[in-house]
């Protein structure tokens, strides 16, 4: 399916469904509005899905990965060899996402979008990639807009294949040394920020480190000139094939009424860059944690989105998606086990 096909079959959320929500969480046996954020985001997610009663029985987490040029420039404390070891440690169960996918009941599926250096095919790891790593930013575009378009498509499949398995809310992560630099470049681009205002410090890199990174978004912006209007050019100037999959991921579930749970840094640049290419997907994006890279809340601020949790996160993986999928799934829950004040025998407010 094309990208022009997907954004159209965007549909608002069903205002039906939300109304229903809305009046049995009025109905429910404690004082309105009690329960906060759990009553909006249950009422969000019966809108998403067109579903007064929604339940999550199948939570997937995507971890997308690639790498990126740009590491060259020095903006990162690892090395790049440091990518796909990660990737193995994830197939293996072994890395922090998995243990949080395991605690919510998630299940994991890891996207190689476009490693330096190719693994086999293993259980729970798909190939669907696009080069071996992306070009240097600070010295010319990420890839060709072809390739952008791919990344996207790509993701959009990877979403469509893992509702064919089961999904009922989507959940997204990434592996990629280097990214929180395309990542910054990309907020940059497509909300004026200033680099100062947005780089930090990623994977822990010192004052000389986080220099070099600002320097490599400066220049990547200087370099590429990405324009704001086309979310598409900005991808192929300053982006990552990760990112792109994961743009088209959050699209693909909008469009097939899934609701996505937006990780940290670098989701957040990915969802930016779905809303510019496809406006409506704006109401399925939920942000599960304010993370502590610098930055990160000035990019939720664009896209007007307030997190679930602020545990100062900045692993990335999509583990700030797998405590989210658990309270999503604590909303769902509260909607439609808790007991109303009819079904109670409980005498509602005089």
């Amino acid at each position: 399916m094309s990208l022009k096909q997907l954004i159209a079959n965007i549909k608002p959320l069903d205002e039906t469904a939300m109304r229903s929500a809305r009046a049995r969480q009025d109905m429910l046996t404690k004082p309105a509005g009690s329960l906060g954020r759990l009553e909006s985001l249950s009422i969000q997610i019966a809108g998403i899905t067109a579903n007064a009663s929604p339940h999550l029985e199948h939570k997937v987490i995507v971890v997308m990965a690639g790498d990126h040029g740009v590491t060259a420039e020095g903006v990162s404390a690892y090395p790049s060899e440091v990518t796909p070891q990660m990737v193995m440690n994830f197939i293996h169960g072994g890395a922090a996402i998995n243990v949080l996918a395991r605690h919510v009941g998630a299940r994991v599926t890891i996207v190689d979008m476009g490693l330096a250096i190719p693994l086999p095919a293993m259980p729970g790891f798909v190939s669907r990639r696009v080069a071996s790593g992306t070009g240097n930013i600070a010295k010319g575009p990420a890839m060709t807009r072809a390739q952008a378009m791919e990344s996207i498509l790509s993701g959009a499949e990877i979403v469509t294949a893992e509702i064919a398995q089961g999904l009922d809310i989507l959940g997204t992560g990434d592996m990629g040394i280097g990214n929180t630099t395309p990542s910054a470049a990309i907020a940059c681009a497509l909300a004026g920020f200033a680099p100062a205002e947005i780089v930090g410090r990623g994977t822990g890199v010192d004052d000389a480190g986080l220099y070099k990174k600002i320097s490599a978004v400066e220049r990547a912006l200087k370099m590429n000139q990405p324009d704001a209007r086309d979310g598409l050019d900005v991808l192929t100037k300053v982006g990552g094939f990760e990112i792109g999959g994961l743009a088209g991921a959050m699209i693909a579930a909008a469009a097939n009424r899934k609701p996505v749970m937006v990780d940290g840094f670098i989701s957040t640049a990915a969802a930016m860059l779905a809303v510019s290419l496809a406006p409506g997907c704006w109401n399925y994006l939920i942000a599960a944690h304010r993370s502590q890279e610098r930055g990160h809340q000035a990019m939720l601020d664009w896209l007007k989105l307030a997190p679930l949790i602020d545990l100062d996160l900045r692993l990335g993986e999509g583990s700030g998606a797998a405590l989210g999928l658990s309270l999503a799934d604590a909303a769902c829950k509260i909607l439609n086990e808790m007991a109303t004040f009819g079904e109670a025998g409980v005498s509602e407010k005089g």
